[in-house]
């Protein structure tokens, strides 16, 4: 009966030993630049409200670099198609509006790491040189019942939804209440502006 002791301690020591070794083994590559199907390393310094990062509740209204920051067409566009949705019982928040470059590119880096390369991360996040985020000329809204009024009716104000992928991003179209919005793109990489 004694020796039974050491040897369950023994066995587990082990299996302990066998587990942490096969961990080891099947880690994943370290994260630095160059190390083979190692994710990109993102910048260590945090986006803040200046550079466009906004609270969850922001308004059309609120005075923050990611909603006035805007072009100032689609700001006005977009505050009065707020206020109409406001009157049918439907709020209208953004999400993300204007952002800096060093938020852009911040969003695509994380998008690389998330989707395993620039290619699949083209869908959803533009480069910086080419982000119509960084430019003022998008903006992202919810909730989704703010989504889907603007994609019903947004046209009425010049607000256009621009990706299939991506239901809460609109952008100004001038003619829209004219002409409709136009058809839209797969994703931001089937966009032939980006």
């Amino acid at each position: 009966m004694r020796r039974e002791g050491p040897l369950r301690v023994a066995l587990a020591v082990l299996l302990v030993a066998g587990v942490v070794l096969r961990l080891l083994v099947h880690a994943a590559p370290p994260n630095r630049p160059g190390a083979p199907g190692a994710p990109p390393r993102c910048a260590a310094e945090a986006v803040t409200v200046a550079d466009g990062l906004l609270p969850s509740g922001t308004t059309p209204w609120d005075d923050l670099p990611g909603v006035r920051d805007l072009d100032p067409d689609l700001l006005a566009a977009l505050r009065a198609a707020a206020l109409q949705a406001a009157g049918e019982g439907v709020a209208v928040y953004v999400t993300s509006g204007w952002r800096s470059p060093e938020h852009q590119a911040r969003l695509l880096c994380e998008a690389v790491a998330r989707y395993g390369s620039e290619a699949a991360a083209a869908r959803w996040v533009a480069p910086v040189d080419s982000s119509l985020h960084v430019s003022g000329d998008a903006v992202d809204v919810g909730p989704a019942s703010a989504a889907d009024w603007l994609a019903r009716h947004g046209a009425a104000f010049g607000l256009c939804r621009v990706y299939a992928n991506e239901p809460w991003h609109f952008e100004l179209r001038q003619n829209a209440a004219e002409e409709r919005c136009p058809p839209l793109y797969r994703d931001a990489a089937s966009d032939p502006r980006l």
